[in-house]
């Protein structure tokens, strides 16, 4: 089974191509179908801003790693036991990568992000086929393409970071980080009432594609003061809800200055593992009575997540499509930031559903 896997560890931005990571296509053996598992014939997978850090070596080093775990297609096969969610061959789906025991103490006191037992068992998605348990799959509304259907999961991130902010209507809202999960997440807020919605981002282009879906300022980090605009568009009360989705070490310790007294600041990607941040806990913590969190993965958001796809344009996130056989190519396009999402068609397949 073709599949696109991390073939040397090492940084993808390294310039020095004898230490640089690799990417490419490589044959895995299908995963067994068990009773309750279900066999996709996967159609798209996106890549994600945590799969550098895989090729980085951030979960193991020993190659090939698989990738892919934002993913659609179509079923080909059901255990026999796979029936308790109403599932039918040539249903179109999307899934999480996860799956939860169940059983454990964080399972089952609403802690699910902890559990004890996370099962991803290296069932790449970045494939021409994927087996999941049943419970990790759903099924695509009609009016979503396979095309946006592979969005889900990011989606689900999306949605946990919107709960973690209990934002208010008429809650001043600034996000740091135009790609995929800030542009997601831009959205969400838009739609849960945010003012002020302000989205921090460097390169111009992604500030545009914000600016086109609601928000109403944007702020270049790089070629202007953030305090100084915050001041201006926030009449210097500084913002009620501030987001990390850059997952940059030079971006995220500045945003702690930008919110308002009694604020929630989410730091809602993914960080380098060796990466320290100073705090001052009087300024922060005691003065101005901040609300500091993180966003791990997402328990229980699949469901609204599937709920509000359908109200989400990503077009703009689904643009740059490369074939499997092209996912070196695909990457080097990730890394290059050109355009904020690059997917992967891991098989041609006619898609019945909506194309919103």
């Amino acid at each position: 089974m073709r599949t696109v896997a991390v073939t040397k560890v090492g940084s993808l931005r390294d310039p020095d191509e004898a230490t640089r990571g690799r990417i490419g296509v490589v044959d895995f053996p299908e995963q067994d179908l068990g009773p309750e598992d279900v066999r996709i014939r996967v159609a798209y997978s996106a890549i994600c801003g945590s799969d550098p850090h895989l090729a980085e070596g951030f979960f193991g080093t020993d190659v090939p790693i698989g990738l892919g775990h934002e993913l659609s297609g179509v079923i080909e096969a059901l255990g026999a036991k796979a029936t308790r969610n109403g599932l039918i061959v040539g249903d179109r789906v999307a899934g999480n990568f996860l799956r939860f025991c169940g059983t454990c103490t964080p399972c089952r006191t609403g802690t699910q992000q902890f559990c004890e037992n996370i099962q991803d068992y290296n069932r790449p998605g970045m494939a021409e086929t994927v087996t999941w348990h049943e419970s990790q799959v759903y099924k695509l509304p009609d009016d979503v393409s396979l095309l946006k259907g592979c969005l889900l999961e990011p989606t689900s991130v999306a949605v946990r970071i919107a709960d973690k902010t209990n934002i208010r209507l008429g809650d001043r809202v600034a996000i740091c980080g135009g790609g995929p999960i800030g542009q997601l997440v831009l959205q969400l807020m838009k739609m849960n009432g945010a003012t002020s919605l302000t989205l921090i981002e460097p390169i111009a282009e992604r500030r545009e594609m914000a600016l086109r879906h609601g928000a109403e300022f944007v702020i270049d980090p790089v070629g202007e003061n953030q305090g100084e605009r915050t001041d201006a568009i926030t009449n210097g009360q500084g913002y009620d809800i501030v987001i990390d989705a850059s997952g940059s070490p030079r971006a995220v310790s500045g945003l702690l200055d930008i919110a308002a007294k009694g604020a929630t600041v989410i730091y809602g990607a993914m960080y380098p593992h060796d990466f320290e941040m100073p705090l001052n806990l009087s300024d922060y913590l005691y003065l101005k009575e901040l609300t500091v969190t993180g966003v791990f993965i997402s328990p229980y958001t699949f469901p609204r997540a599937l709920q509000i796809l359908p109200h989400l344009d990503v077009s703009e996130l689904t643009q740059s499509i490369f074939d499997l056989e092209d996912a070196t190519e695909a990457f080097d396009m990730h890394v290059s930031g050109r355009f904020p999402k690059v997917v992967i068609r891991c098989n041609d397949m006619p898609d019945l559903g909506g194309s919103k």
